[in-house]
Formats: C-alpha cells, structure tokens, sequence
C-alpha cells in the first residue's frame, strides 16, 4: 500500500510508537525486515530518555536497539538503511543534544553496525540526527562528520520552519 501511494522510505521505532503503542525492539526488527521485503527503505530510530541518559545507559540501549534492529540482515541490506539517532528527551521538551553528543552516539551506532556486518555496510549507513531540529540548530549537526542529515519532526510541519531548516544545512553543506 505504501508502494503504491508512492513511498520510498518508513519510518520505523520512532520514539512515540516505542512508548504509546509499546513497540519492542523485537517488534521494530521484524517491521524492518517486512520494509525491506516489500522494497522500502527503512529509517531506523532509535534513542533514550533523559533518565536512561542520566544514568550512563546510552551507549548500551542504542547498541541494543541497533542490534535488535539489523541482526540477520546482510551487509548489503543494512548499507541501504538509515538509522536516525533520536534522544527521547530532546523531542517536544525544548532541549537538543549538541553536536559532539549526537556525533558520538552516531559513531557509537557506526561501531555497533561495523561489528555485525561489515566496515563498508557501517560507512555506507545513513545515521540522521531527529532530536528537536531547529533552523538554529541543524548547522551544529550537519558539521559533524558521523552524521549524515537530519530526520525533521515537528518543524517539517511548519513550511516556513521546515524551509528555514534546509536551507541552513544546505549553506552549511555548501561552506
């Protein structure tokens, strides 16, 4: 159905999903296998809350996530993939990582995929950065060489916000 209304991508374990419809990372496995098979490309997310972050967990929750989300796939599959790093508590809350932090998970999510596949599936990876995107922000992401774009929530809703947003990683991009 997706196909046929013109989807190429899905997003997939979005943060909302994981926690009102009680999404496991079992169940965001299985959806990215039946993506693939049907010919979308997945737009994996994943990410923690500000406790879990508080408390020193992220680096094992996101290796997790990933793992759950990629084993099995072949190299090939997973280099076709995105992976969008989404802190939980970066969304709606009016805070943002910064791009070192984000940078490091992104090369945290880089190892993690490297060590289950291949060095050139983990390098053709697609890893986005879907904290609480902002014009002011996105710049600080973009400059960061482990990530490779920006999965825009809230602000894509918005044309004015949304254009403001692309055409500031454009200029950073381009500089």
């Amino acid at each position: 159905m997706l196909l046929d209304a013109g989807c190429r991508f899905v997003i997939i374990g979005h943060s909302e999903r994981r926690q009102y419809f009680g999404e496991t990372d079992e169940m965001v496995a299985r959806k990215v296998r039946a993506a693939i098979d049907a010919g979308l490309t997945p737009i994996i997310c994943v990410g923690e809350t500000w406790e879990q972050r508080e408390a020193g967990e992220t680096a094992t929750l996101v290796t997790n996530q990933v793992t759950a989300a990629i084993s099995g796939l072949s190299a090939e599959q997973v280099s076709k993939i995105s992976i969008a790093y989404e802190p939980i508590w970066a969304i709606g809350t009016g805070r943002s990582s910064n791009g070192s932090d984000a940078s490091e998970v992104a090369r945290l999510i880089r190892r993690a995929v490297g060590q289950l596949t291949s060095a050139q599936a983990a390098a053709s990876l697609r890893i986005l950065y879907g904290g609480s995107v902002t014009p002011a922000n996105i710049s600080e992401f973009i400059l960061e060489e482990d990530i490779d774009g920006a999965l825009v929530g809230g602000a894509s809703l918005k044309a004015d916000s949304f254009s403001s947003i692309a055409e500031a990683a454009l200029v950073t991009a381009a500089g």
